[in-house]
């Protein structure tokens, strides 16, 4: 199969991350096999969801990892004309959801396969296809085990996200945390009566932003980024029931972006001490005040030294001369 006849094929499975990716790792599983390859799959705990790793050429000296993650982000609430999980070509261009974010570099990648069987390959290429990228980086981490065990490791790795062929060495690393507040309900007829948790998601909320204002003054910098600081986020706050009474309890998820020079547990243990102080503000009067903070998921920064032997080589490979570091994380 040509490279677009691969590409539409996975473009039909809808893999956003909530759904199962078997029948995609199944077609691609297939595929390896009618051309000789031998692969393996890294299971979820449900069986719903799958990892897939295959080596092509000598296991016996590293060589070079071409990963990507099978799951795409959501349509939902999104303003399609056509349908996008239906690749369909417009102008020279290919339009589908995954087309760049990734399926489209699985499909080079597979479309390879014949010439790599065919070359005496001196060193191995590692394929590793992942599952729940978008949501936390959380197959590669059963892939990352097996790995661990391996007599011989990939020497190199190269991640097919969309760079616009740009060589890539940095991305931030990134801590996902939910706080929740702990309040004490009321009548909102009688709102002195009673916490109001909302109110105290609101203070910790004021913390985030105003550390966020002190990283800026004195933290690290690196102006490869678009954002060239550690970056502090709340995206997401749920609380109350009903307009008349006073909420006791509010949660909201906020992340730290972070590069590589500034500690984010270092940044989670100010909001940590922040939390106490707000809660204990108000015990006197209501004991059961108390904020949270729970660290959800996590991964690190990536920060490639320029002349390492991988940059100086996909360079070689793309024809670029510069490097870039992107907003993103994988």
């Amino acid at each position: 199969m040509q490279t677009l006849e691969l590409l539409d094929r996975l473009i039909a499975f809808p893999t956003v991350s909530r759904n199962s990716n078997l029948e995609l790792i199944g077609f691609i599983q297939e595929y390896l096999d009618g051309h000789g390859v031998t692969s393996k799959l890294i299971h979820d705990d449900e069986g719903g969801k799958a990892n897939l790793y295959a080596i092509i050429g000598p296991e016996d000296v590293p060589g070079v990892m071409l990963s990507g993650h099978t799951d795409v982000v959501p349509v939902d609430g999104q303003d399609w004309s056509s349908d996008p999980f239906v690749m369909r070509e417009e102008d020279g261009l290919h339009y589908g959801r995954g087309t760049a974010d990734m399926k489209g570099f699985i499909a080079s990648v597979l479309a390879a396969v014949p010439a790599m069987k065919t070359r005496n390959l001196a060193r191995p290429i590692h394929l590793a296809f992942s599952y729940d990228e978008e949501i936390g980086c959380i197959g590669v981490r059963r892939m990352i085990d097996v790995l661990a065990d391996a007599p011989v490791k990939p020497a190199f790795c190269i991640i097919g996200e969309p760079t616009e062929m740009q060589v890539a060495i940095g991305h931030k690393g990134k801590t996902d945390a939910v706080c929740t507040c702990h309040g004490v309900e009321s009548h909102s007829a009688l709102a002195p009566n009673g916490l109001n948790a909302i109110y105290l998601a609101s203070e910790m909320i004021s913390a985030i932003r105003e550390l966020q204002t002190h990283v800026i003054e004195t933290g690290a910098r690196d102006d490869h980024y678009v954002v060239p600081y550690t970056t502090l986020h709340v995206g997401v706050i749920d609380g109350g029931t009903a307009l008349n009474i006073v909420p006791n309890a509010c949660k909201f998820r906020f992340e730290i972006r972070n590069l590589l020079e500034d500690d984010p547990m270092a940044l989670m243990d100010r909001l940590e001490v922040k939390a106490t102080e707000i809660a204990a503000a108000y015990q006197d009067k209501f004991p059961t005040a108390k904020i949270d903070i729970t660290i959800s998921n996590e991964y690190p920064g990536l920060n490639t030294a320029p002349d390492a032997e991988i940059v100086t080589f996909v360079k070689s490979l793309t024809g670029a001369n510069d490097h870039m570091k992107v907003a993103f994380g994988t």
